[in-house]
């Protein structure tokens, strides 16, 4: 069986699942689960500690995990990210106190505290940076209120906790991280049950990022009307039964459909409809 790596808890968890629902695996049913096996598709999930599952993988004894590229990064571990599955999207970025750096490199001689220890080591040591970095885990922007470090290094969304603790995001961002999919580092290429595992998430992220799109148009403006809807190699046309009618039906992007939809019945289509896409193999 194809053994694979699933976040347990926290913000990789819930997506993760829910996209493994979506490509067809079975998942627990109850958090306290942490193995479980899917027979029909040949799979076994080990729920872990994000943390944890980089260092899981590259030991071989799990095939694959899903975990955050932050994650990967600071665990140093001997594995490397395959595929992009696009949530739990975040940023690292430094910040401090207004006044006391402009950037990583007024840095030297300072402490940085910061969860991520392994990130920013490196981060440092590439820029020629002489710091300390202290690790913490979690609300390292107390670091600087109790004088354990003047820089912290955290994940960035709005940036309001930094500035509810009057500090300010300096330099540029560290690292952009998103969920990934990961395997041990050298692992063989073309593994069977590895590639039909990325196929179906693959086609998880083409189902969500595209509607499936038909409507009506006039004979005349067929050449205009598919402009706007090329599909992925092209729309399937077919002649209805009032002359000079066709129907056409294409893939587009969801992000773009009701522009797509307006521009149509300016030229005219008729009938224009969307459906969400479930799955999809390209």
């Amino acid at each position: 069986m194809l053994r694979i790596a699933v976040p347990n808890k926290g913000s990789l968890s819930g997506p993760a699942s829910a996209m493994l629902h979506e490509a067809g695996y079975q998942q627990r049913k109850e958090s306290k689960e942490l193995v479980l096996v899917d027979p029909v598709n040949e799979v076994e999930f080990f729920y872990l500690r994000p943390r944890d599952i980089a260092i899981y993988v590259s030991s071989g004894k799990l095939d694959i995990g899903i975990t955050g590229r932050d994650l990967l990064l600071d665990s140093g571990a001997n594995a490397e990210e395959i595929l992009q599955l696009g949530f739990a999207r975040s940023t690292f970025r430094y910040a401090t106190r207004p006044g006391t750096a402009a950037g990583p490199a007024d840095f030297g001689g300072m402490t940085i505290a910061t969860s991520y220890e392994g990130i920013v080591a490196k981060h440092l040591a590439d820029q020629g940076i002489d710091a300390s970095v202290v690790h913490l885990d979690g609300a390292v922007e107390t670091a600087i209120e109790l004088g354990v470090a003047q820089v912290i290094a955290d994940v960035v969304e709005t940036g309001t906790s930094l500035r509810n603790a009057g500090l300010e995001v300096i330099g540029e961002p560290i690292l952009t991280s998103e969920a990934v999919v990961i395997r041990r580092t050298g692992a063989p290429d073309d593994d069977p049950k590895v590639q039909q595992f990325l196929r179906r998430l693959q086609g998880v992220l083409v189902a969500r990022s595209y509607v499936m799109m038909d409507y009506d148009c006039r004979v005349e403006h067929l050449e205009r009307a598919v402009s706007l809807t090329p599909g992925l190699e092209s729309p399937t046309v077919s002649p209805l039964h009032h002359e000079g009618w066709v129907a056409v039906r294409a893939m587009v992007p969801a992000r773009e459909a009701q522009r797509i939809m307006d521009d149509l019945y300016a030229l005219g289509a008729r009938a224009i409809l969307t459906t969400e896409i479930h799955a999809c193999r390209l």
